[in-house]
Formats: C-alpha cells, sequence, structure tokens
C-alpha cells in the first residue's frame, strides 16, 4: 500500500465522503499528482452533490457504461456493484441493469442495415419497400412492449426472423419490470453517450422515452454528468502500468 502524505490522506477522505468508497487504484492515482486527483475529485462529486438521482441509480449507470461491451472494465464492475448493492440494490436489479446494456450490440444493426440498404440501391438490387402482415404484426409488437417506435423499418424489412429474436431478446427486462422504466431508459442514455460509444440517434431517442416517463432536466443532466468522468480510467488503467514501468527502469539502473 502506498505512503499517503497528510494531505494525501485528507483528499482519500474527502473523496470517500464525496463519492462513498475508496479502491486501492486510486492510491496510485493520488500519490503521483495529487493536484489533478483532486481535480477529478471535484469533477466527478457534482451529481453526487446535487442528489437529482438515488445513488443506487447512480451506481447503475457506473455499472452499465463500464459492463458495456465497448468498455468492459472489470475493476469498475465489481466496485459499482458493491457499491449498489451497499445502497439496497438488489440482484434482479443489477442483473437487469446487465440485461439492458447487452442489448448494446443491436448497434451493428442499427448502423449497419442502412448501409446495406444504400449500397443495395445503389448497385440495382430492387428492394421491397412493404411490410408484410407479420411484419406489420411486428412492429406493433415491438411498439407495445417496448413503448416505442424508431425507424426501424428497414431492419424489419431485411431480417424479420432475425428482428423477432431480437425483439424477444430486448424486450426482456421490460417484461420484468423490476427497474422503473425511466430508469431503464437512463440506462440506455448512458451506454448512448458514453465516450466509448457516442451513439448520437440512440441517446436522442431514449431522452425523448426518458422525458415520457417522466425524467425532468435535472435528473437528465446528472445522468450526462455521470457518464462523463468516464476518462478517468485512461488514468486508472495507465498510472499502475506506468508505477511498474518506474519500479523496472529502477531495477535495471
Amino acid at each position: 500500500m502506498n505512503n499517503l502524505t497528510e494531505r494525501q490522506k485528507e483528499m482519500k477522505e474527502k473523496f470517500i465522503q464525496a463519492r462513498g468508497y475508496w479502491a486501492e487504484h486510486w492510491n496510485d492515482l493520488l500519490t503521483l499528482d495529487e493536484e489533478f486527483f483532486g481535480a477529478f475529485l471535484n469533477l466527478s462529486a457534482v451529481p453526487w452533490k446535487k442528489g437529482s438521482l438515488d445513488p443506487k441509480v447512480k451506481e447503475f449507470i457506473y455499472i452499465a457504461i463500464n459492463a458495456s461491451t465497448t468498455h468492459l472494465y472489470e475493476p469498475g464492475i465489481q466496485a459499482h456493484m458493491q457499491n449498489a448493492i451497499k445502497y439496497g440494490a438488489t440482484p434482479e436489479e443489477i442483473m437487469e441493469v446487465l440485461e439492458l446494456t447487452s442489448a448494446l450490440g443491436i448497434h451493428t444493426c442499427a448502423s449497419g442495415i442502412p448501409i446495406l440498404m444504400d449500397e443495395l440501391k445503389n448497385a440495382g438490387v430492387e428492394l421491397n419497400l412493404e411490410l408484410t402482415p407479420k411484419q406489420k404484426q411486428l412492429k406493433e409488437q415491438f411498439k407495445k412492449e417496448r413503448g416505442y417506435w424508431s425507424e426501424l423499418n428497414e431492419f424489419l424489412l431485411v431480417d424479420d426472423g432475425f428482428f423477432e429474436a431480437y425483439l424477444a431478446f430486448s424486450a426482456l427486462p421490460w417484461k420484468k419490470g423490476v427497474l422503473e422504466p425511466k430508469i431503464k431508459e437512463f440506462i440506455y442514455i448512458a451506454i448512448d453517450v458514453a465516450t466509448t460509444h457516442l451513439y448520437e440517434p440512440g441517446a436522442r431517442m431514449h431522452i425523448k422515452n426518458a422525458l415520457k416517463y417522466g425524467a425532468d432536466k435535472e435528473e437528465l443532466m446528472e445522468v450526462l454528468q455521470l457518464v462523463s468522468v468516464l476518462g478517468i480510467h485512461t488514468c486508472t488503467v495507465g498510472v499502475p502500468i506506468l508505477k511498474e514501468v518506474m519500479k523496472s527502469n529502477i531495477i535495471e539502473s
């Protein structure tokens, strides 16, 4: 464990008071650059001071952006699952966060199918752009089970069998109802606006949905603020490596 100065110990206590926890990887950042650590603390503490969202929900958002397939940061997943449980989260709630986050993979189709359709048209392939009776039924089922419809017609037209399987997969956490719809939308917003993804169509749609379910401006802004600190993982991953390199250089010299 690192030997902290008195000032660094004070900063550690401030972090614990503001964020409610401490992880060992913060020690390295604190000892290497306490001024930068202090600036990060001030930034990351802002949404915790306002309290628009329940602490448990804040931790759900952290779990989602850490567990997202665009990030998969295991230390963050573990720390924020522990924090969520400390704030009263149940295994069922955390599992639902993971299930909601798992749907991110469908953005392969959300981004790729419109390009595919354009290129098929450019290649002179004739496309039937009218929904079949089955496809119309699937569209209505999606609207009923997911509560909205976006520009998914092309997805449905290309392969309604895959669309049907996706609907069954993505609708499961909505049928369970462990988390209220507004919180579900916060999870989708978080993984869409994270710097590891930045998927504007999804962010826009799910902000719209969250407003429909009763979210207010302060809550939505707090979601964005919570997700904005994701960049600190550059340091939580990079600083321990730097420490090891420094030790190696000392030994070699």
